[in-house]
């Protein structure tokens, strides 16, 4: 009988997640199917008790239920718990175990080009649910300087006020980080600004930028935001989301397989779905 493995979200239909992970199954002769379901909000408790019912083996969180599932569950990861959201589900002998792998899944495709990040100057953009993955899953590993800027600082002082972990922390405005950008060696993206359809739009300028720095943005469609384009022009090495995106699906697949996946191959299957390749 094949495992049953899913994402659910509203709306879930552009989910890559089921490329991905049954192209893995495949690869490593896994009786497994992994499925994209749509599950509205007010859906989400009887959902999950379905899901438990019929013996899911494991299942993806997005939006807009990283938050609202965590009391539905048997219990909550503590980095998960902190961060406030959930994204990979793991059914243990009948109880639903919730974990958090966006933020590792960030800091595991970032080592991949920059392997230590923790001595870097860091900033942060946006204050929203994958800065706050990404800014307590560094703390969490030790990264000792991280500030954060966004549009609205409260928000962000929020998110400072809020990390258990140890870390110094400055709130910026946006236009203060633009004025002070050249203090930072590392400055991540975390907003949808430069997306479709405001693909033309950034979340700061980068005439302050180093350029020594690495530039890291968690959109990857389009591969290249505007952001990252001037970054690059600047000479800053840069990162986009594909990453980010691949590395937590790996580490939810390691969770519930036991196994860590070839995440090139991955990458590969993203790019596909996207219709480009990687060399």
């Amino acid at each position: 009988m094949k495992e049953l493995y899913a994402v659910i979200g509203d709306p879930i239909a552009q989910s890559m997640s089921p490329a991905m992970h049954n192209d893995l199954f495949q690869l490593y002769k896994i009786n497994a199917h992994y499925h994209a379901l749509r599950v509205e909000s007010v859906n989400l408790a009887d959902a999950v008790k379905g899901l438990k019912a019929v013996g899911i083996s494991g299942f993806n969180v997005t939006i807009p239920h990283k938050v609202a599932i965590m009391p539905l569950l048997d219990e909550v990861d503590p980095l998960a718990k902190s961060i406030g959201a959930v994204n990979t589900v793991k059914n243990e002998n009948g109880r639903l175990i919730g974990y958090n792998t966006d933020g590792s899944g960030y800091l595991k495709g970032l080592y991949a080009d920059l392997p230590s990040p923790g001595n870097k100057k860091t900033l942060i953009i946006g204050a929203g649910g994958a800065a706050r993955a990404i800014y307590f899953t560094m703390a969490h590993e030790g990264v000792k300087s991280i500030d954060i800027a966004n549009r609205t600082p409260e928000k962000a002082e929020t998110l400072r006020l809020e990390c258990p972990y140890e870390v110094e922390t400055e709130v910026l405005s946006l236009n203060q980080a633009e004025e002070n950008l050249g203090d930072y060696d590392l400055i991540i993206q975390t907003t949808s600004i430069g997306m479709a359809p405001a693909l033309e739009s950034e979340p700061l300028k980068l005439h302050n930028l180093k350029s020594d720095a690495f530039v890291s943005d968690i959109i990857y469609n389009p591969l290249q935001t505007k952001f990252l384009r001037h970054a690059a022009e600047k000479g800053a090495k840069t990162q986009n989301g594909l990453n980010m995106f691949v590395y937590q699906g790996a580490l939810a697949f390691e969770k519930w397989t036991g196994i860590f996946p070839d995440v090139e191959r991955m990458k590969q299957t993203v790019m596909k779905q996207l219709g480009g390749s990687i060399c």
